[in-house]
């Protein structure tokens, strides 16, 4: 099954009429929690994150080209009571929440009873995994593993695959500076390798590395490590910051951004009716000049990914084989 039809029509249902993401990213679970109560996560219900979730997809599903939910807690309510639109392009997780193992070698794992089968019957427009990955981390074999397992599950089911890679410390620290660049590009290149469509990146330094012609170089070497299409995630940076970082990723060749708590992260605290009027003033605000800064500077996906995946036309009788 060369044709790919399926995965071509779950990236453009998530992209721009000009071929450029920008995906409201509100896949958090545990981190939710922080968000919402950060003097007590443990006290906060399901039912408020599910309330919370709810409420910015009312506000916000719309308001760029597509979504990214969480089975647990996302997905389902939203789509049951009609929170999200039914042409929203919508991104469904399949991974677990955290990580096990050492801090310094953790393993990702997909949720139990969940994976990509479901992700497609529920009608959504691609999965998204994902995976803690460090290049000299001694489960790193494990994690690229499990990578090429569900990209070939995706592959197997014509869904579109979000890849995204998170760094970490062999220490079990956070990384910086030049560390995180160098891990961040070595990445890039080791697991896009493994048949994922779009890479979900970090931005190659953390948020003390603030020169603007060094972020322009990191970026180009991100680029020309990823065959696939690439877009930026936010990593809860504030949006001033992210704003100038997508900048920075698009005129090297990224083709836009998966967005969350840049956008929404100062409602979680806020009374219901100041959450909203927040996240359909000043949410939306902020989502529409991505949009407008990505579909400016970014990359169209379909050349790059036409070329890293090589889909066969359909020929005649192409259905018979599909």
């Amino acid at each position: 099954m060369a044709y790919l039809l399926g995965t071509l029509r779950g990236l453009d249902a998530c992209s721009s009429d000009r071929g450029t993401f920008t995906v409201l990213a509100l896949d958090h679970r545990q981190n939710l929690r922080k968000e919402l109560r950060p003097a007590d996560p443990a006290s906060v219900t399901e039912a408020e994150m599910v309330e919370f979730k709810r409420a910015v997809v009312r506000s916000l599903g719309r308001a760029g080209t597509g979504i990214l939910l969480d089975p647990e807690i996302g997905v389902g309510p939203a789509i049951a009571d009609g929170s999200l639109a039914g042409g929203t392009g919508l991104i469904v997780a399949v991974e677990a929440t955290g990580y096990e193992g050492d801090a310094g070698a953790r393993r990702s794992r997909i949720l139990p009873g969940w994976g990509v089968a479901q992700v497609k019957r529920l009608g959504a427009s691609a999965a998204k995994l994902l995976v803690y990955y460090h290049p000299d981390a001694p489960n790193a074999a494990e994690q690229e593993r499990l990578v090429a397992d569900v990209a070939a599950a995706c592959h197997d089911a014509d869904l579109a695959l979000f890849l995204e890679p998170l760094s970490f410390g062999l220490d079990g620290g956070r990384l910086t500076g030049e560390a995180r660049r160098s891990v961040v590009v070595e990445t890039a290149r080791r697991l896009t390798a493994s048949g994922a469509d779009i890479l979900k990146a970090e931005f190659p330094y953390d948020a003390t590395v603030r020169d603007e012609g060094a972020w322009a170089d990191a970026c180009a070497e991100l680029d020309a490590a990823t065959p696939v299409p690439w877009v930026l995630l936010s990593g809860g940076v504030d949006d001033e910051t992210f704003e100038r970082q997508v900048g920075a990723a698009c005129r090297a060749g990224a083709s836009g951004v998966l967005v969350g708590r840049s956008v929404w992260a100062e409602a979680a605290t806020m009374a219901p009716d100041d959450r909203d009027t927040f996240l359909s003033s000043t949410g939306r605000e902020r989502l529409s000049r991505l949009a407008a800064l990505v579909d400016d500077l970014g990359a169209p996906w379909r050349p790059r990914w036409t070329r890293a995946r090589a889909p066969e036309p359909p020929a005649p009788g192409w259905y018979a084989a599909y």
